[in-house]
């Protein structure tokens, strides 16, 4: 369960999530060790108390969940969410830029806001897998490697598909040993976690954390 638990982001970012759901989230997060929480940028400071001096690392988004910003706005989020403790941020790419063939302003939506982080932060790149061909996955994947992305990640979890085993096979082959891969969108079990990770994901994306932690144990 140790090590499962190790590769979960876990995850609240329903637009009504309260206080109090919050703290649960974090309670939840800090019983089971797992790697990160992730909340609304609004829940960020609240989150990054609750889980003051366990080791645990508040991420949160930028761009989410359309990825329609414009590049200042990605920015100034990404500075906003550092400013309130957040460790990780997970930041959607133009999806109309890739339509547009548009890889140059793409590399530079990405790479303007890794100038931002400047190294306080992990950066996550969401694809919106569902929404892309495989030649756009591919082109994407690399324009986030090209601009300095620490991960690569499928899914807001929020479109119309999520993680497939297909897509992280395809994505960690684009990308190499170099970069992360995050599986996010519809993982609620055990089982489709272990094939994600077997498929090369190094870290999960899900709102089922526990559920998923609880299964850890009966399988030993």
């Amino acid at each position: 369960m140790d090590n499962i638990c190790s590769f979960i982001d876990y995850t609240l970012l329903k637009q009504e999530a309260s206080a109090r759901e919050i703290k649960k989230l974090c309670d939840e997060a800090v019983r089971y060790r797992f790697k990160t929480v992730f909340v609304n940028q609004c829940r960020a400071a609240q989150a990054c108390e609750e889980l003051k001096n366990t080791g645990i690392v508040v991420g949160t988004v930028v761009g989410f969940p359309l990825g329609a910003s414009l590049t200042k706005v990605k920015c100034f989020e990404a500075e906003s969410a550092i400013n309130a403790g957040a460790g990780e941020i997970d930041m959607v790419i133009n999806i109309g830029a890739i339509k547009d063939n548009n890889y140059e302003y793409v590399k530079n939506d990405i790479h303007q806001v890794v100038q931002t982080i400047s190294g306080r932060a992990v950066l996550k790149v969401i694809l919106e897998t569902c929404l892309l061909t495989e030649e756009e996955k591919i082109k994407a994947c690399i324009a986030c490697k090209d601009a300095g992305a620490d991960f690569v990640k499928t899914s807001t979890g929020l479109s119309s598909g999520g993680a497939t085993v297909e897509d992280i096979i395809l994505m960690r082959k684009t990308v190499g040993d170099q970069m992360g891969v995050k599986a996010a969108g519809g993982i609620r079990d055990y089982k489709k976690a272990i094939a994600m990770i077997k498929a090369g994901a190094s870290r999960i994306g899900t709102s089922s954390g526990v559920a998923i932690a609880e299964e850890a144990l009966l399988h030993g």
